[in-house]
């Protein structure tokens, strides 16, 4: 079972997704998530409308959205040693940075995105209009709740605009955020339903023009943290009223040589999760 938020008709909604059906809450049309994830019994109340005989549909016919509401987007970094290793390929002045922060105490956490920059399944990705050099981030992101509580997973995207950060370690904020910097979806995995770290597979599919172009995995078990530990840190003097989301960072990176392009198809898949799937747009 899991958590999504989608469009049926004209309206916006909160479901429950298994056996490839969607139950409608038995609150009825709540257009918000929130609700479900500060309830403090989210998997309880997703069985109990399972059980129940509430309105169903088919997933087929309805738009899956990104599961958001009021939540920022932050972002974990250098997470994974390939991470680092990608980190100073773009860089050799920032290379001892990287290195340092993947071997230090604190980790490397800034913020990504509002909930207007965040797309969801199908819809366009974008690459910077002044950037050469751009790569999607295939991420775990943590979903958690008011009370500060990691209560479900999620796929995330951090696209990000290689030759922008390797100019300049400063230049971050530039690189990773902008309109429509930051893909989500397709459900919410509630935390007690997850595979192991070592199960939770990770995998990266582009297709451009029909054929696939670059394919990497991972798994979640090549972290160099713990999800509690970026979860204590980014919570460390700071709240979040409405929630926040947690992308942790990626184990997957093509080679210098490869860049995303305008109409390129993304694709990743998360064991556990399912496969959130965009296009690339530019500028």
């Amino acid at each position: 079972m899991q958590l999504v938020k989608f469009q049926y008709n004209d309206g916006l909604f909160a479901g429950v997704l298994t056996n490839g059906r969607i139950h409608f809450f038995s609150a009825g049309p709540v257009a918000t998530i929130t609700h479900y994830l500060d309830s403090g019994e989210l998997v309880s109340l997703m069985k109990k409308t399972v059980d129940s005989p509430t309105d169903e549909v088919d997933l087929n016919d309805v738009k899956l959205l990104a599961p958001i509401d009021q939540q920022e987007v932050w972002a974990a970094g250098v997470t994974y040693k390939r991470s680092r290793t990608a980190r100073m390929e773009e860089s050799e002045s920032a290379a001892s940075c990287y290195d340092r922060v993947y071997e230090s105490p604190r980790p490397e956490i800034f913020f990504k995105a509002t909930p207007s920059r965040v797309v969801g399944p199908l819809n366009g990705l974008r690459i910077r209009s002044d950037s050469n050099w751009n790569v999607p981030e295939p991420e775990i992101a943590m979903v958690i709740n008011s009370e500060k509580k990691l209560v479900g997973f999620t796929v995330g995207n951090d696209m990000s605009s290689r030759d922008i950060e390797g100019d300049n370690p400063l230049y971050l904020p530039q690189a990773k955020v902008y309109d429509q910097c930051c893909g989500l979806g397709p459900a919410i995995t509630p935390v007690e339903s997850m595979p192991s770290r070592k199960e939770t597979t990770i995998e990266l599919s582009i297709h451009r023009q029909g054929n696939e172009v670059y394919t990497g995995t991972t798994d979640a078990d090549e972290m160099a943290r713990s999800f509690e530990e970026l979860l204590s840190w980014l919570i460390r003097d700071n709240s979040f009223p409405d929630g926040v989301i947690m992308l942790t960072g990626t184990g997957i990176v093509p080679d210098g040589n490869f860049g995303l392009e305008p109409g390129d198809e993304v694709l990743i898949h998360i064991a556990g999760i399912g496969t959130l799937q965009n296009h690339v747009i530019q500028g």
